[in-house]
């Protein structure tokens, strides 16, 4: 008798990759028995050696503690077609979703591969691999989106055909006195879409077009909140507000749901855990004493902001814990080089910068963190909520 199996499917960016992991241990928890498959997609071209490096260890340690419950299938690398890189005017996220589309050949060969030895009871995408959806359909395995976002975004895409079909052009091309309406937002201007959703003729848009009818066909979304969290947002959604004339996809809230307190990215040394550098400074700070700065995987700010910040961190006198990530245009791995001349040596009895990564949900949860200045990513909004810490918000991209 094959065993059972659920197959995840993320998109390559490592706050959607932990997302997966921890659902597929939540999933773990309540059925032992039945394994975990994740697909790993060809990482963008904007993902730089560092990020790399971090999603490799991550991958390395979750194999490492999960045994053979969890296992990780890389699929074939794939290649952009002319006129997609990361030098060229296509935005990022069209790149990124190009890739996914690109993989749906190799998605579907894995799961085939997959199915001759397990029973596949469920395949789990992200938002973003919304071109998996109709092949899973095809081969007969019901499909799930995991949202990794909140319920009030969901209702926002659930809404987004609708808006489609009454509004006569482009939201770039409303005019500005128009508001518009969306089930449990408060009436907003046009500009104040996305970015990515502004020109009904980008290719970003008929991909968000897509993602926002195929969740209707899903057998479900699956969505890191919970009711009391978003109580009216959850009503407008599963009374089927946001699907005039459509089908509501059935909504199970799983949140919070947050990287475990050892979010599997300090690997053993020596048969022991390596504790990382910044939990052992915080424990040598006063209690609630620190300000933590960290932006997530695409939070990255050009050299003249990532000055702008240092002064106003060392005039305010406080206590600092900041993650940097290199700007695109000039990757420098010299922290001395990015910042200014003198920085690090002046306020290295009450800060540290680190580069790239630190464990957040450990940084959270540590006593001599009182405040998060955080781009509002989701995975940073309930892990903050979850901790107590209170949190300065700087939304840069995406729908924060």
């Amino acid at each position: 008798m094959k065993k059972e199996a659920i197959v995840l499917y993320p998109s390559p960016l490592i706050g959607h990759l932990i997302s997966m992991v921890e659902l597929g241990r939540l999933i773990l928890s309540v059925r032992p028995s039945i394994t975990v498959h994740i697909l790993l997609s060809t990482p963008p071209p904007s993902e730089g050696p560092a990020a790399a490096a971090v999603t490799a260890s991550f991958i390395s340690a979750v194999s490492a503690s999960s045994g053979s419950s969890i296992s990780f299938h890389r699929l074939p690398h794939v290649t952009l077609p002319p006129g997609f890189s990361v030098r060229s005017a296509v935005p990022e996220i069209a790149i990124d979703l190009e890739l996914l589309r690109l993989d749906t050949s190799n998605v579907r060969n894995t799961l085939e591969s997959i199915s001759e030895g397990h029973h596949v009871r469920a395949l789990v995408i992200d938002f973003f691999c919304t071109y998996a959806l109709p092949m899973a359909r095809e081969l007969s395995v019901p499909c799930y989106y995991n949202f990794t976002c909140g319920i009030t975004l969901l209702a926002c895409f659930l809404y987004l055909d609708s808006l489609h079909k009454v509004l006569p052009k482009s939201f770039k091309d409303l005019d500005r006195g128009l508001t518009i309406d969306v089930p449990d937002n408060p009436s907003f201007h046009p500009l104040d879409m996305p970015a990515n959703l502004q020109d009904r003729e980008d290719q970003t848009y008929q991909c968000f077009m897509d993602s926002s009818r195929n969740l209707q066909l899903a057998h479900g979304v699956i969505v890191n909140s919970f009711e009391e969290h978003e109580p009216r947002a959850f009503r407008e959604v599963i009374e089927g507000h946001c699907t005039p004339g459509g089908t509501t996809p059935p909504l199970y809230c799983i949140g919070p749901l947050i990287a475990a307190g050892d979010d599997g990215r300090s690997e053993p040394i020596n048969g022991r855990k390596e504790v990382p550098e910044c939990l052992m400074w915080l424990d040598d700070q006063p209690s609630k004493s620190v300000i933590f700065l960290c932006f997530g995987s695409k939070g990255i700010f050009p050299k003249e902001q990532l000055k702008e910040i240092a002064i106003g961190l060392e005039r305010s006198g406080h206590r600092f814990l900041w993650v940097v990530r290199s700007p695109r245009d000039h990757p420098e791995s010299d922290l001395h080089l990015l910042l200014p001349d003198g920085f690090l040596d002046r306020t290295k009895e009450r800060g540290l910068v680190v580069k790239s990564w630190v464990p957040q949900a450990l940084v959270l949860n540590h006593g001599s963190v009182g405040g998060f200045v955080t781009h509002c990513g989701w995975n940073s909004i309930l892990e903050s909520i979850t901790a107590g810490v209170p949190m300065i918000t700087w939304p840069l991209y995406a729908e924060q």
